[in-house]
C-alpha cells in the first residue's frame, strides 16, 4: 500500500514518513504542490495526506497566488475524477475552507495537534492494514505523542553548561511534541559543553541540532546568530529562545506558542510576576535588584512592561529580521533592545500592538546561575548604553 504525503514542513513529512513506513506503508513524500500533483499522476499511490496551508508551492507560476493544498485534492477529485481516498492533516480553522475541502470530495479531515495513534487509526480505517506484524500503534508511548499545528524553532544558548543541561527532559520533550526543533547554541564553552550537546542529538537530529560559535560572545550574540540561523528555514512558522537551565519549563513555553499563534501578537514573553498560583522564586537580594532594574527600563522604554529580561520568548521571523540583523550593543540586556528596536521601527503604540506579557506559571531561580549580584549591578550601566544608543 502506497501513501503520499504532502507538506511544506520538514518536521511533519519527517514524522510521518516514520510513522507510516513503520506501519509497512510504502511512503512517498514531497513538499510542494506541483511536485504533488506530478508524484500522484505517476505513483498512483492508495491514500494522499495533504496539508491544507501550503506556503512552499512551487517554483513555478503554474497555479495560482491563492492556491492552497486543496489544489491536490481538485486535481485527483475533480480533474482526474479519481477516487483515491484523501486525507487533510492541517491546523486551519478557517470553516469556509474546511467546507471547501469536503465540497472538493476530501474523505478525511484533521486538525493539528493530533496524536501518531490517531493518524494511524484513520489510515487504517481508510485503506486497511498493512502487513507489518508489530506496528507503531501498539507502543505504549504512541498515544503522547503529537504532530504539532504549527512548526516552532527555539534556541537555547548555552556556555559552559556541561554539568547543567537535563538531557533527558529536552528528548522527551522533542519525542513527544513532533514539530518542535531545539538549536543549541554554544556560545565558546571552555568546558565539555559541546561535547555533551553532540551527544544530545544522537537519534534525533531533525529534531535538535547544534551552532557551535567558537567564541564567546556574550548570550546577546548567541542568541541573535541561533535566531538568525532557523529563521533561514522555510518550515518554521514562529522561533524563541529559552534558557537552558530550564528555569522556564517548556510547558510555560508551549503557553507561549499557544497564545502568539492563536493571537495577532508578533513577540509573545514570559514574565516572572508573583501572583496567586504562579510559582516564582528568586532570591531576596536578587528579587531587590530586579525590581529596581524594571523600574529603570520602563522609563527607559516609555512602555509598562513588568519583566523584559525573562528567558522565555516567542516572536514571528519578521520581528527578527528586523531587529536582530545587527549586533546588540549589551550582551546582557538585549531583551531591552529587541523593544527599543521595534520602537524605532513600529512607533511606540504600534508596538505595544504588537506584543504581549505573558505571566508564567513557574520560575525557579537554578543554581550556578551565570548572572551573579555582581552582574546585576553591572546591568544597570548597560541599560544607561541603551538609553544613550536608542535615543
Amino acid at each position: 500500500m502506497k501513501i503520499l504525503i504532502v507538506d511544506d514542513q520538514q518536521l511533519v513529512l519527517l514524522s510521518l514518513e516514520k510513522l507510516l513506513s513503520g506501519l509497512g506503508y510504502e511512503v512517498i513524500s514531497t513538499d510542494n504542490i506541483m511536485d504533488a500533483i506530478a508524484k500522484y499522476d505517476s505513483e498512483k499511490p492508495n491514500l494522499v495526506i495533504v496539508d491544507i496551508n501550503m506556503s512552499n508551492l512551487s517554483n513555478t507560476e503554474s497555479i495560482s497566488d491563492n492556491a492552497s493544498g486543496l489544489e491536490v485534492v481538485k486535481h485527483i477529485k475533480q480533474i482526474k475524477k479519481d477516487i483515491t481516498p484523501v486525507m487533510v492533516l492541517s491546523g486551519n480553522t478557517d470553516e469556509e475552507v474546511i467546507v471547501k475541502g469536503f465540497e472538493l470530495g476530501i474523505d478525511d479531515y484533521m486538525k493539528k495537534p493530533l496524536s501518531l495513534s490517531e493518524i494511524s487509526a484513520r489510515v487504517k480505517r481508510l485503506i486497511g492494514g498493512s502487513n507489518i506484524e508489530k506496528s507503531v500503534i501498539e507502543k505504549p508511548n504512541s498515544k503522547e505523542r503529537y504532530i504539532q499545528n504549527k512548526c516552532i524553532g527555539v534556541v537555547i544558548p548555552c556556555y559552559n553548561e556541561e554539568t547543567r543541561l537535563s538531557s533527558d527532559e529536552f528528548k522527551s520533550f522533542v519525542h513527544k511534541n513532533l514539530g518542535y526543533h531545539l538549536c543549541f547554541v554554544n556560545d565558546g564553552s571552555k568546558d565539555n559543553t559541546l561535547a555533551v550537546l553532540h551527544e544530545l542529538t544522537k537519534g534525533k537530529e531533525e529534531y535538535i541540532s547544534v551552532y557551535d560559535c567558537e567564541k564567546n560572545g556574550g548570550k546577546a550574540e548567541a542568541v541573535r546568530l541561533g535566531m538568525l540561523h532557523l529563521a533561514k528555514q522555510n518550515q518554521f512558522d514562529y522561533i524563541g529562545f529559552l534558557d537552558a537551565d530550564l528555569s522556564t519549563n517548556f510547558d510555560d513555553f508551549q503557553d507561549l506558542a499557544d497564545t502568539i499563534y492563536n493571537s495577532k501578537y508578533k513577540l509573545v514573553f514570559g514574565s516572572r510576576i508573583s501572583r496567586m498560583g504562579a510559582d516564582i522564586t528568586k532570591q531576596s537580594a536578587r528579587a531587590i535588584i530586579s525590581k529596581t532594574i524594571n523600574y529603570i527600563i520602563r522609563k527607559i522604554l516609555g512602555m509598562e512592561i513588568n519583566d523584559t529580561q525573562c528567558g522565555a520568548k516567542i516572536m514571528t521571523k519578521e520581528i527578527i529580521e528586523k531587529t536582530f540583523n545587527e549586533k546588540f550593543i549589551t550582551k546582557w540586556v538585549f531583551d531591552v533592545e529587541i523593544f527599543m528596536r521595534m520602537k524605532k521601527i513600529y512607533g511606540s503604540r504600534k508596538t505595544q500592538e504588537l506584543i504581549l506579557e505573558k505571566p508564567l506559571n513557574r520560575w525557579i531561580h537554578m543554581d550556578g546561575s551565570k548572572l551573579s549580584l555582581k552582574d546585576s549591578i553591572k546591568i544597570i550601566g548597560q541599560i544607561g548604553q541603551i538609553a544613550v544608543h536608542y535615543r
